[in-house]
């Protein structure tokens, strides 16, 4: 005797759907978030294609969440802190209310200018040392900048060479920059990070708009603290670009293994 199976019951698979949803919904806002880096600003620390976490509770809790459409804004931070000099941070731009990724260089009260290409707080020179070229992988979504910096191994596996440096912030946070050629933004008049602002400058000096740049020039500006949207934890994976979605292989022969778990909260020496 054959036992007919029971129906779905579409009212209970939809309540776990809605429930499920509001779980993810409510860890993106409030816990953590993925993030994809699309652009060079952050080189040599972040390569176009990694993916990372972000840390939405690092500094408290503004208006901006996924929530936006149906909450009114709030002005401030609900237990709110202020990034330390050095964090890497995911912030909502103004210029198009995208998210992007920088580091805090300023914060409220500091004075910061460019001359020459070093970075000076305060009126002191941040200390800036020469390290050991940066060796990035050419790949599909990271061409070299200019073809001088493009060099082939003995294996024939082509790499950009770039030159590295290494700053090291007042409280002690060093990582990596890479300054290539000289351009108007190397030198910049000295200006004030004001009270609830943040000064935020990419790696890359050479392809980042950051603060150096106002809004109405595609940069940042002195950016609210309201617009800072979490902390940049730790990298999960990677990819070089060469991934096509019709052909699986090669979502598993883009990954670049070596950008696996890296932290982004230690110093680069």
């Amino acid at each position: 005797m054959s036992v007919k199976p029971p129906g779905i019951d579409w009212k209970k698979e939809l309540r776990y759907a809605v429930l499920l949803g509001a779980a993810v919904m409510g860890i993106w806002s409030f816990v953590a978030k993925p993030f994809y880096i699309p652009s060079e600003s952050m080189v040599p620390s972040l390569l176009v294609g990694d993916r990372l976490v972000v840390a939405k509770y690092a500094y408290g809790f503004s208006y901006l969440s996924p929530f936006v459409p149906v909450l009114p804004k709030m002005e401030g931070r609900l237990w709110g802190k202020m990034p330390e000099r050095g964090d890497i941070v995911v912030v909502k731009a103004p210029s198009d209310q995208k998210d992007w990724i920088k580091r805090v260089i300023g914060l409220p009260g500091d004075t910061v200018q460019m001359q020459e290409g070093v970075l000076y707080l305060n009126n002191t020179a941040v200390p800036k040392r020469p390290a050991a070229p940066t060796m990035i992988p050419e790949s599909e979504n990271m061409p070299c900048a200019r073809p001088e910096f493009r060099v082939v191994e003995a294996g024939g596996a082509p790499f950009c060479r770039y030159p590295r440096f290494i700053e090291t912030l007042p409280g002690g946070h060093s990582y990596a920059v890479i300054d290539l050629l000289f351009s108007y933004a190397d030198d910049t008049p000295p200006v004030l990070v004001p009270q609830g602002h943040v000064f935020l400058m990419g790696d890359n000096r050479d392809r980042s708009a950051d603060s150096r740049f106002s809004p109405e020039e595609g940069g940042l500006g002195m950016l609210p603290i309201e617009n800072v949207i979490g902390r940049a934890e730790f990298t999960t994976f990677s990819l070089d670009g060469s991934q096509r979605f019709w052909n699986p292989v090669s979502w598993f022969t883009a990954l670049r293994g070596d950008r696996a778990w890296l932290s982004l909260r230690d110093g680069d020496e």
